[in-house]
């Protein structure tokens, strides 16, 4: 009796869907501002010209009728008439005019972000049974869906590989061993690795980087030139040293000018000099490890970062340290509502961002005057949130991450919300993916999933799992490690004439 009563204590805190609401909480309350100001500032190819954004603002679910009239609309009726229980996206636009700030307009309509039921933005949020039944919604309902056009749809969580994390494996048989990191860095998704062969040869792998890059010549390039230095910034194990000296052996360069000149060769063959140097720090600033940072003085951070990758990747390749297991839960992370919203909302506003600036082009071309209201298409936003939504088919390709929710009966319906799907193909075997981990204890139900090509792909949350939404930004964990006395600061190497670091 006693666990039956804890039980219910437990579920009269936290929804079924709790997980979804509170994700789809925080993208409207933090994710979206962030967004903008990540934009910040509009420039259109006009002299003088410049749109600055300020603050957003949501308003809940409206409808504008035929008449022009505005009211709140309630799910049932978006249900009813086939609309989309969506609120209207108000953004602080200012003109700057040569340098000056003119605030003629303080909001101006940019589109429409469709709303989860029960979430702050919904018109049913904390409302009373009493008032639930008024409306024609059922108590029991726990909401966590969207009205797309008439229809419940849900975003069904994605399990990933945990962002920003080292995982080191043996591939093609043992003849490769890799050091992986999906750089995450604002929606943009890199994947760096560094690659020892048999014959123990390191090479570095990114996004946009020609193939058969050194790692002598990255580490270089981002600031540990010389011998004594790049030795120093290792650790002192035989083998590793003895796979570092063999590399420096093979690779030509000698300081910072050859090996971004080493770089550059590769990544823009034929080029003029200057314009290779310029490509090569490019892609070591842009594309390698964005999350440690995208300007130069994240170099020294990154060559620190890379010498880990390189040291973990040597230990796996002479048995020193096992390989680390993809399937292990505290390698994944679940992206939830509030994940996949972000990351359309982003693709979406880009959007709207270089439409605003071409009809402002447009318009000074036409030697109309530039009205901040006539320059918006809230379309623009809107259309390409929506269809992805109605279609499922969501950004990078993916599919199948929007569906229509289940009511077959009450259970179907909670077991959709807590559905989790891996982006695993479903042709291909993945019998290490498909198995059941032990670290599914407590977090998957080890019984609930389809037979077939989807088997231990598509899973269930189990009913005690609670998901947290992750903390907005890194300042926390770095306060309370610097509570605990943990230096943060960036290690710079000294070394002595001997060649030690001091």
């Amino acid at each position: 009796m006693a666990t039956t009563g804890l039980l219910e204590a437990y579920f009269r805190e936290n929804s079924l869907v709790k997980q979804h609401l509170d994700s789809y909480n925080k993208f409207v309350d933090f994710s979206i501002q962030r967004i903008i100001d990540r934009v910040g500032v509009i420039e259109p190819n006009i002299e003088g010209y410049a749109l600055k954004f300020g603050k957003v603002r949501l308003e809940k679910p409206m409808i504008i009728e035929a008449d022009g009239s505005r009211r709140a609309i309630y799910p049932m009726e978006a249900r009813l008439r086939n609309l989309t229980y969506a609120a209207p996206v108000f953004l602080e636009m200012i003109p700057v005019i040569n340098g000056v700030e003119r605030r003629i307009f303080s909001e101006v309509f940019i589109g429409e972000l469709p709303v989860m039921v029960r979430s702050k933005l919904c018109h049913l949020d904390n409302a009373t049974k009493e008032d639930l039944q008024e409306h024609y919604e059922d108590p029991n309902d726990p909401g966590g869906y969207f009205i797309i056009n008439g229809s419940e749809r849900v975003l069904v969580s994605i399990e990933d590989l945990a962002p920003n994390r080292i995982m080191v494996t043996r591939e093609k048989d043992n003849t490769l061993t890799t050091a992986k990191v999906f750089s995450t860095h604002f929606g943009f998704r890199a994947r760096c690795v560094v690659e020892r062969n048999t014959e123990g040869i390191l090479k570095v792998v990114f996004p946009a980087a020609p193939k058969d890059l050194n790692l002598i010549s990255v580490l270089r390039a981002l600031g540990l030139e010389s011998d004594d230095i790049l030795l120093g910034a290792f650790s002192k194990d035989s083998q590793v040293q003895q796979d570092l000296l063999l590399n420096m052996e093979v690779d030509a360069s000698t300081n910072a000018e050859s090996a971004f000149e080493n770089i550059g060769k590769k990544a823009a063959p034929g080029q003029a000099v200057e314009y290779r140097k310029r490509r090569s720090e490019v892609l070591l600033d842009t594309y390698l490890l964005p999350h440690i940072g995208v300007s130069p003085e994240a170099r020294m951070a990154k060559a620190f970062y890379i010498v880990k990758m390189t040291e973990k990747a040597i230990m796996v390749a002479y048995k020193m340290l096992p390989q680390d297991d993809k399937d292990h839960y505290m390698n994944k992370r679940i992206k939830l509502t509030g994940n996949l919203m972000e990351e359309l909302f982003r693709y979406a506003f880009q959007f709207l961002v270089k439409d605003i600036a071409y009809q402002a082009e447009r318009a000074s071309a036409r030697g109309r005057r530039l009205a901040v209201p006539t320059l918006v298409r809230p379309d623009a936003l809107t259309d390409r949130i929506r269809y992805a939504m109605a279609t499922g088919n969501w950004i990078a390709g993916q599919t199948g991450v929007s569906q229509l929710l289940d009511r077959t009966n009450y259970l179907s319906s909670v077991s959709h919300l807590r559905r989790v799907i891996s982006p695993l193909s479903r042709k291909h075997p993945h019998f290490k993916a498909r198995d059941l981990h032990g670290t599914h204890w407590g977090k998957l139900c080890p019984n609930e999933s389809p037979e077939g090509p989807s088997c231990a792909l598509v899973k269930n949350m189990a009913l005690l799992c609670d998901i947290s939404t992750g903390e907005e930004s890194e300042k926390a964990l770095e306060e309370v490690l610097q509570g605990l006395g943990v230096s943060m600061e960036v290690a710079t190497v000294e070394v002595d004439k001997g060649g030690k670091k001091k």
